[in-house]
């Protein structure tokens, strides 16, 4: 398997198993537990050996880099798991991201980390509600109110402007421009997704900026640089993570687990034996181990914890 298709959950597990051997002291049963990680599949050794040749190059950082870095990993836990898995995420070789990009998801303006949603007013009375996990720049000059999302999921309800200017969110896909209204957008892995529930946006991709797309309330569209999909009802409940809820209806296991794993530090998976189950319900998102422990109890299925950051839903 090339390193490059590495995904970010097994990326995130390394390096939380990375702390904790680091910065505590690992009884028998957690070096354990980590050796039994690296054995259950390929990719978590593949992860492990590209943690190592990153780590190798910290020494090659200059100090006023390096020192917070390795600060925060005794000091904040989670914020250190976070530049890990960035730091992984750059490049096969260990190369570091700053090397050619500022680490902009460090850097943004505004971001919450896993598992952390926040609310803010914009300077003219828009509303900006940031999901886990997620980045943004902010940028109003005199002609244009501009958001670029970095990563994760927001959630904007624009107010009206005293000058007029456009409100346009960009992503590396392409962008966003509101209509007066009320629309989430969210980003991963190369594709944005933009539900709107109120009015409606237009939304032009990279390779076509000449030829938008209007997309009305109660729709919802995704899009790459090249190609944006046909329009699709949008999810009623896609808001629900503002009430600290997770709301699905008939959704397959591997893909209810798959959500889950935005909002839990570490590796959450699904076997495939299990994928295809189904479930429904809504769940509270401030902490997920009772919904896993549920599972258990309405699912033919059992949790496999190796440790806090490591947790596999199997065929009970």
């Amino acid at each position: 398997m090339s390193a490059q298709r590495l995904d970010r959950a097994t990326l995130e597990a390394a390096a939380h198993w990375f702390v904790e051997l680091r910065c505590e002291a690992p009884d028998p049963a957690t070096r354990l537990a980590h050796q039994q990680w690296l054995a259950g599949d390929p990719r978590h050794r593949q992860a492990w050996e590209r943690l190592q040749r990153v780590q190798g190059t910290f020494a090659q950082v200059s100090a006023g880099v390096a020192r917070p870095l390795l600060a925060s990993a005794q000091a904040k836990r989670r914020e250190v798991l976070k530049v890990l898995s960035l730091l992984l995420a750059a490049g096969g070789a260990g190369t570091l991201a700053w090397q050619t990009t500022p680490l902009p998801a460090l850097i943004a303006d505004q971001r919450t980390g896993t598992g952390e949603r926040r609310s803010l007013r914009l300077q003219e009375g828009s509303q900006l509600h940031l999901n886990t996990a997620t980045a943004v720049d902010i940028h109003y000059s005199g002609q244009l109110r501009e958001l670029r999302l970095l990563s994760g999921e927001i959630l904007i309800e624009t107010a009206k402007d005293a000058l007029a200017r456009p409100f346009i969110v960009h992503t590396g896909e392409g962008s966003i421009r509101a209509l007066g209204t009320r629309f989430i957008v969210r980003r991963d892995a190369g594709r944005t997704r933009v539900s709107v529930q109120e009015h409606a946006v237009q939304v032009r991709c990279s390779a076509d900026l000449l030829t938008p797309v209007r997309v009305e309330a109660g729709q919802q569209l995704s899009f790459e640089r090249a190609s944006i999909s046909p329009l699709q009802p949008a999810n009623p409940e896609a808001d629900a993570w503002l009430r600290d809820l997770l709301v699905v209806h008939d959704w397959r296991l591997d893909d209810f687990i798959n959500e889950l794993q935005r909002y839990r530090p570490g590796h959450l998976g699904c076997h495939p034996a299990v994928a295809g189950l189904r479930i429904s319900g809504a769940f509270q998102l401030a902490n997920s181990d009772p919904i896993l422990a549920n599972l258990s109890s309405t699912l033919p299925v059992r949790i496999r914890q190796f440790s806090r950051y490591w947790v596999r839903v199997e065929a009970a």
